[in-house]
C-alpha cells in the first residue's frame, strides 16, 4: 500500500480502432461496435487482471459485463463474470497500439463499425487498438521501483521522484492527450521533455506512448526509450532502456484535495507549534497544508498532515494531529456556508478559534469564531468532468459544454474565500441573466467551491445556484442543490 494511503487508480480507457472509432458497448442487447467518434460512458472499458496469471486481462464494459469471443470469432459483451472466453492477452506493438488476442482460441480481435470479430490469425492494421485513458487526467505519479512520488522541483527545473507523500501543488501532474500520445504537464504549465528538461511547448520530445505491463504504466518516448527516475533525486527522463523493467514502471494515484484554513483571527491553522492545532501563523507552508480525504459512505472527512498523521478530537474538546489511523474521532462534518465553512467534531460540537488561536470543539452553534475560510491549493489548473463528460469551451459561442470527451484546462484563482475561474482565452466565467455559464467575462465573478463527495466538488454561483450540466450538454448556473448533474470530478 503506498505511503499516501490511496490506491492506484483502476485503469479505465477507450479503445480506438484503425478508423479512429471507439469500441462501444451498447446498452441494449449487449452488442459491441466500433462506430463512436468520441469517448463517453459507453466507450469506457475497465481493465481487470487475473490474480493467478498477470498476462491475462478481462475487459469490463460500463454495464459491468465482459468482452468475450467464441470459437467462431463471434464477439459479445454479456458475460457477467470471468469465464474462459473472456480471457485476452495484450500484444503491444512498437507504436504503442494493442492487439487483443483471445487466450482460449489464439485469434485476434478487430474490425470496424458493426463488423467486429475475433478470428484473425495474424495482426493487421484492422486488429490494432490505441488506448485513450478515461481517468481524470490529474493525478500523482508513483515510481514502482523507488516507492517515491514525482513532483516539480522548480529550483532544479526538473521533475524529481524523491518524496514519500505527494504534498502540495508541485506533486500534481496533468496528462495531456494529443493524437494518441500523452504529455506530462507540471503545475506551472510546462511539459516534460525526454531529456528531463521542462519546456513551455509540447512537441515531438514531450509526447509519450503509454504502455501497460503487469497493470503498471510505462512512458515510451519518440526514440523508443522509457522514462525512469535517474540519480539521487530521481530526475525523471528517458534512460537507455528500450524494454520497460521495474525502474520504468509507474502507478497513477488519485490526487486528494489539499487545503489551508484561515480562522476568524485572519491567521492560518498550523501544526508548526507541535501536535495541538492552532490558528497562529501568517504564511502557508507544509505545516499549514492539510489533505482532505472524504469518506465515500458518510461523506465526513479527515484532515491529514504532511507527516501522515490525522487531526483527532482529544479530551476536553482539543484537536491534535496525533492519530495514525482513521477512527470516529478523526472524522469531521463540513458545513458549507458560502465563502466560509464550519467543522463539527465527533462530539457533535463545532470547532471554534480561541483568543490565543487554539482550536477547540466546544461550540453548540456556528458563529463568527466557528467559521473558517478553506482554500484549495493543489488545483491551480482545473479540469472538470461531470456525469456526461468534460467541461470545455463551446466551439461557436461564449457558453460552455459539459458533455465532451475532450477537456479544456481552466485556471482557478482564490479571492478571499471565493474563486475566480479563467478560461484558455484569459476571460472569466460568469452566469448570465438566462442562467447560462459564459466564459468571456472581462471582470472576475465570485464562485464558491464545495467538496461534497470523494473526488467530486460542487460549484455555486453568485446567485446561490449550483452549476450543472443539462441533458443537451450545456453548463448552466441554475441547480437547486448538489445533485449528480452538479457534481464534478476535479
Amino acid at each position: 500500500m503506498p505511503v499516501n494511503g490511496t490506491r492506484p487508480l483502476k485503469l479505465q480507457f477507450g479503445l480506438i480502432n484503425h478508423e479512429g472509432r471507439y469500441l462501444t458497448a451498447e446498452t441494449f442487447g449487449f452488442k459491441v461496435n466500433a462506430s463512436a467518434p468520441s469517448m463517453k460512458k459507453k466507450q469506457i472499458w475497465t481493465l481487470e487482471q487475473d490474480s493467478q496469471d498477470t498476462q491475462v486481462v478481462y475487459l469490463r464494459s460500463h454495464l459491468g459485463r465482459y468482452l468475450a469471443s467464441d470459437k467462431d470469432g463471434k464477439v459479445s459483451c454479456e458475460a457477467d463474470g470471468h469465464n474462459c472466453e473472456c480471457r485476452f492477452l495484450i500484444v503491444a506493438q512498437s507504436d504503442g497500439r494493442w492487439a487483443l488476442q483471445s487466450e482460449q482460441h489464439l485469434r485476434f480481435f478487430g474490425g470496424s463499425r458493426d463488423y467486429l470479430s475475433c478470428f484473425a490469425q495474424t495482426i493487421a492494421d484492422t486488429e490494432l487498438w490505441a488506448m485513450h485513458l478515461a481517468l481524470h487526467p490529474q493525478a500523482n505519479l508513483l515510481s514502482v521501483a523507488r516507492k517515491r512520488y514525482a513532483h516539480l522541483s522548480a529550483e532544479d527545473g526538473e521533475i524529481a521522484v524523491d518524496v514519500n507523500i505527494p504534498w502540495g501543488v508541485a506533486s500534481l501532474l496533468t496528462l495531456v492527450y494529443l493524437d494518441g500520445k500523452y504529455c506530462l504537464k507540471t503545475c506551472d504549465g510546462r511539459f516534460l521533455a525526454n531529456d528531463g528538461k521542462l519546456v513551455t511547448q509540447c512537441g515531438r520530445t514531450t509526447a509519450y506512448t503509454l504502455e501497460l505491463k503487469c497493470g503498471k504504466l510505462a512512458f515510451k518516448d519518440c526514440e523508443g526509450k522509457y522514462l525512469s527516475p535517474m540519480g539521487p533525486t530521481g530526475t525523471l527522463r528517458s534512460g537507455r532502456c528500450s524494454k520497460p523493467g521495474k525502474d520504468e514502471l509507474f502507478d497513477l494515484e488519485e490526487s486528494h484535495p489539499q487545503v489551508v484554513l484561515i480562522a476568524a483571527n485572519g491567521r492560518y491553522v498550523s501544526i508548526r507549534q507541535g501536535v495541538s492545532l492552532a490558528a497562529n501563523q501568517d504564511d502557508e507552508t507544509d505545516m499549514e497544508t492539510f489533505q482532505m480525504e472524504i469518506d465515500k459512505e458518510t461523506r465526513k472527512c479527515t484532515f491529514r498532515t504532511s507527516q501522515g498523521n490525522y487531526w483527532a478530537l482529544v479530551a476536553h474538546g482539543g484537536i491534535q494531529s496525533t492519530a495514525t489511523e482513521v477512527s470516529a474521532d478523526a472524522m469531521f462534518s463540513v458545513e458549507w456556508l458560502g465563502h466560509k465553512v464550519a467543522l463539527k467534531a465527533s462530539n457533535g460540537k463545532y470547532i471554534c478559534t480561541k483568543k490565543n488561536g487554539q482550536l477547540l470543539a466546544v461550540s453548540d452553534s456556528s458563529g463568527e469564531d466557528e467559521r473558517l475560510t478553506l482554500k484549495l491549493i493543489n488545483r491551480p489548473m482545473l479540469i472538470l468532468r461531470g456525469e456526461n463528460g468534460f467541461i470545455c469551451h463551446h466551439r461557436k459561442s461564449n457558453t460552455l459544454d459539459a458533455g465532451r470527451s475532450i477537456y479544456d484546462i481552466f485556471s482557478l484563482q482564490f479571492s478571499n474565500g471565493a474563486y475566480h475561474i479563467k478560461g484558455v482565452n484569459g476571460r472569466f466565467w460568469y452566469v448570465n441573466s438566462a442562467g447560462l455559464v459564459c466564459s468571456d467575462g472581462e471582470v472576475p465573478e465570485d464562485f464558491s467551491l464545495e467538496l461534497h463527495e470523494h473526488g467530486r466538488l460542487a460549484i455555486r454561483g453568485r446567485n446561490g445556484k449550483y452549476l450543472r450540466g443539462d441533458q443537451g450538454g450545456t453548463l448552466k448556473g441554475d441547480g437547486l442543490g448538489p445533485s449528480s448533474s452538479a457534481l464534478w470530478e476535479y
